[in-house]
């Protein structure tokens, strides 16, 4: 019954009813929205570290890592195509790539500039690292002699797609050795360092250039992000002899680093935006209790106790605090699916050259918790006010203006 009057107290009242919606909605909007802005910026990073660099983790022998040898190739992994065989057939794994990292001189015409290599198989590769941001040409795929160079490496070289470069690099046995590659296309993944010395070739080319068929490392895709620590147990179980490294371990500088102090910075904000939420709720609520003071008056004149007066006034505010945050919901979806939907444009973030957009990702759990704060904050907000209102002698209250 209570239910039912406070409701159509709200619908007697509608103005000073609205703006307590406005006030709980657009709150839980800003809460809403900023959860899933984070959770944007959190996804570009780890999106850019997973398909631009390493994929989910990757494979080198037991401490090849760790340690510095002066003959590295010697700890490189041995009759790699069995094993990736191998790894195919692990459930969670989707992807399976096999690389070498080498240094190289690269020439074009009279210029001459020092890079790091990458051989790959570009086929497999091209359309999981998809982050790259080729701004001319296009990725490595099929192309037997085809070379990719980061923007600053081909602004050096002054080199578009078509031209010849050569690359001169040393074999794993100490002797130079040199082969000649046509540019595929030139990427920019927005890391300097990575844009100013990278390269990639097909590891078909770059077995008999370096004269080896072992590999330095395997890199992992796949099927969910949750599935690294199975297919992990799982490999190492069957090979002890391997090392796997998360690509958080393998890009500590630029991911882990970068989203645990962003991770620190945002909750430090959001309790800021939850403070600023409350108060703004609580100000709201506690003024359309401040005046209806005379209406509690004469409610407590009319026979009411302070317990019922105090109990409908504690269901007007959660039935407001419950259809705002509701409503607050919807609206921040709205936005998402509308004025959002391309995402925000950000400047370079830290260690990054370009701009990228930012998609809003909402969370489940963070519409829950949302929608909870609202309507426990305008119930709790009106339930401080009222208590003390409604305890007021009743002609203190009557006379109240």
């Amino acid at each position: 019954m209570l239910i039912k009057i406070a409701f159509l107290n709200l619908l007697r009242n509608y103005r000073r009813s609205l703006v307590g919606l406005l006030t709980v909605g657009f709150g839980v909007t800003a809460l809403f929205l900023f959860d899933g802005f984070n959770k944007g910026i959190m996804r570009q990073y780890k999106d850019n570290t997973v398909h631009a660099k390493y994929g989910h983790g990757q494979i080198n022998t037991k401490g090849y890592r760790e340690e510095i040898f002066e003959k590295p190739w010697e700890h490189w992994i041995q009759e790699p195509e069995t094993l990736m065989q191998e790894l195919r057939q692990i459930p969670g794994v989707s992807h399976v790539f096999p690389r070498i990292e080498f240094p190289a001189m690269l020439q074009a015409g009279e210029l001459n500039v020092a890079g790091r290599g990458l051989a790959v198989d570009g086929h497999a590769e091209a359309d999981f690292f998809n982050t790259m941001n080729f701004i001319e040409g296009q990725t490595l795929r099929d192309e037997p002699n085809g070379i990719i160079l980061g923007q600053g490496l081909a602004r050096a070289l002054a080199v578009s797609p078509g031209d010849r470069v050569t690359i001169v690099t040393s074999t794993v046995h100490g002797s130079l050795n040199g082969g000649d590659f046509i540019l595929v296309g030139i990427f920019q993944t927005g890391l300097k360092e990575l844009d100013d010395s990278h390269f990639r070739i097909q590891r078909a080319a770059a077995a008999p250039l370096l004269d080896t068929d072992r590999v330095e490392s395997i890199a992992l895709g796949l099927h969910q992000d949750e599935d690294w620590p199975a297919v992990t147990q799982v490999i190492l179980s069957r090979h002890p002899e391997l090392d796997l490294t998360s690509f958080a371990v393998l890009d500590k500088v630029y991911y882990q680093n970068a989203v645990d102090w962003l991770g620190q910075q945002f909750i430090v904000i959001q309790w800021i935006i939850i403070l600023i939420v409350a108060l703004g709720i609580g100000n709201t609520m506690a003024f359309t209790v401040l005046e209806r003071t005379t209406e509690i008056g004469h409610l407590r004149a009319n026979g009411e106790s302070a317990r019922d007066v105090l109990m409908l006034l504690l269901w007007e505010g959660t039935l407001i605090g419950l259809i705002g945050s509701i409503c607050g919901i919807l609206l921040g979806w709205i936005l998402n699916m509308t004025l959002l939907k391309q995402g925000i444009l950000m400047p370079p973030a830290p260690g990054l050259t370009r701009q990228f957009f930012v998609k809003i990702e909402l969370q489940p759990m963070m519409l829950v918790i949302s929608c909870l704060l609202g309507t426990v904050t305008a119930a709790v907000a009106t339930g401080l006010a009222a208590s003390g209102r409604v305890r007021m002698p009743i002609a203190a209250a009557l006379r109240y203006r």
